[in-house]
């Protein structure tokens, strides 16, 4: 076969590959520090989070809070069709549809000519192929994002089967919904298209959602949850075609279904860039070796990988982070005397939005040394503003060093959860502890007050502890 001859060769300090979201940040990291960069992507242009992923979820969530609240106002008839469960789908592939084509345009009026479209493989260490076009680099940053895994015994099911990426190109609602996995995403999707009317039945190899670790978390977060959808927990679940209509089974649980999303998690898009040419270090599944502090590649080149592409903390907040990580580790292989260092990771934050929300904050649970750790818990019905607003099955439990009083993190299910996860996470990252939190001024009612409850059961189990006779402790 007759090779496509390459175009003249074009010379940068760094190559960016990938305009998403950890890409753009390394690229505008470089351009600041006054180096040359192209930034190259294969498209279509847009962030996977404006595209379809943390923006498209929250727009049908909304969606279906919003249908929620107009079947309770006027279950008699409503007023348009814009209001209805097709018509609020409508309006929410809309907003996505709008948030996505400002994130590409934006993109391309920051990079202008510095903008390269097409797919890139590595010819070399030094050297990409971009469609026929040679492109040469001191240093890589690669930021080519993920996709959906979609097994084969789905993929065989063609057009009854869709994925978080593609689940936003129906015009029309389903009927009746099945969901294989409910991490994050999953159990976001499932609960909107629950509110939105959808049948949804949801299983889970896992048997905790949404990734959730605290126990106490996890089993309110059910008790919350499982009225909206049925959900299968800690057994695999077998799909098949029976007629025109999909047949779910779990263990002795069925169910038949219209359509079927698979949200089973996302891997790495690196197939196509032939990263064995540049003398990258694969492991046994092909992905390459990263060292998680620096984020380069093992091996000899200097190639470094941010956002998606590498799945430690796959959160937005991160991706720019890590693009900003991987373009310093860039722009230091250079040997030009670049002396930013890398920058510190930020106290972790998961929010997961699903109203109430779930949160996890700092250290997570199975992390924690109990013989060191007080559990401080405020539940919902002893807060005015959560009965307020019939969430008295709020739960907020903060973990705190037993002998230094430091906030270690959280995990919380609560209405307006995402608000108080923010503050624990400042907390957290600042190093609080309990009295300094305890000082500060918490208005009343407010949700941010179930935080000031369990710091006061912190304190109380704090201040029995010290108070018994040492025999007692053991």
């Amino acid at each position: 076969m007759q090779k496509t001859p390459l175009k003249s060769t074009i010379t940068t300090d760094i190559a960016v590959i990938g305009a998403g979201t950890a890409g753009l940040a390394a690229f505008h990291e470089i351009s600041r520090a006054g180096r040359s960069a192209l930034l190259i992507d294969h498209g279509p242009l847009g962030t996977t989070c404006a595209r379809v992923g943390c923006m498209p979820s929250k727009a049908a969530l909304h969606a279906g809070e919003q249908w929620a609240t107009l079947s309770r106002l006027a279950p008699g008839g409503l007023p348009s069709a814009s209001q209805t469960p097709d018509g609020l789908w409508q309006r929410a592939r809309a907003t996505r549809n709008l948030l996505a084509q400002g994130v590409a345009e934006q993109t391309v009026a920051q990079a202008g000519d510095r903008l390269i479209m097409g797919e890139a493989r590595f010819l070399d260490a030094q050297t990409l192929d971009v469609g026929g076009q040679r492109i040469c680099a001191k240093a890589f940053v690669i930021a080519t994002g993920s996709r959906p895994i979609l097994p084969k015994f789905l993929s065989d099911l063609g057009s009854l089967v869709v994925t978080t990426d593609t689940l936003f190109e129906l015009d029309k609602l389903p009927r009746s919904i099945g969901i294989l996995g409910l991490g994050a995403i999953g159990l976001e999707m499932g609960l909107a298209l629950a509110r939105l009317g959808v049948r949804v039945v949801a299983g889970d190899l896992k048997s905790t959602p949404a990734g959730i670790i605290d126990p106490e978390v996890r089993a309110r977060a059910l008790e919350l949850f499982s009225p909206e959808l049925t959900t299968w927990l800690g057994h695999p679940v077998e799909v098949e075609l029976v007629g025109d209509a999909l047949h779910m089974r779990s263990g002795e649980a069925s169910a038949t279904v219209d359509l079927v999303l698979a949200a089973l998690g996302r891997q790495p898009n690196v197939e196509q860039l032939d990263l064995a040419n540049a003398g990258i270090t694969l492991d046994s599944h092909g992905q390459p070796v990263v060292d998680s502090a620096s984020l380069r590649a093992a091996g000899k080149a200097a190639i470094f990988l941010a956002g998606d592409i590498t799945p430690d903390r796959p959160l937005m907040h991160e991706a720019v982070d890590e693009g900003v990580m991987a373009a310093r580790g860039a722009l230091r292989a250079l040997e030009d005397g670049f002396e930013k260092g890398v920058p510190p990771r930020r106290a972790a934050i998961s929010i997961v939005f699903t109203n109430p929300d779930v949160a996890a904050v700092g250290m997570a649970y199975d992390h924690l040394d109990m013989s060191r750790t007080v559990i401080g818990t405020a539940q919902g019905a002893g807060n005015g503003r959560s009965r307020i607003l019939g969430a008295e099955g709020n739960l907020v439990r903060v973990y705190v060093d037993r002998h230094s009083g430091v906030l270690l993190g959280a995990g919380l299910v609560a209405v307006k959860g995402e608000h108080l996860a923010h503050a624990l996470a400042w907390a957290v990252q600042r190093g609080d502890t309990v009295e300094t939190l305890l000082a500060m001024p918490y208005y009343h009612p407010s949700i941010e007050e179930m935080l000031q409850s369990a710091l006061k059961d912190v304190v109380k189990q704090m201040t029995a502890n010290r108070q018994e006779p040492a025999s007692a402790r053991f």
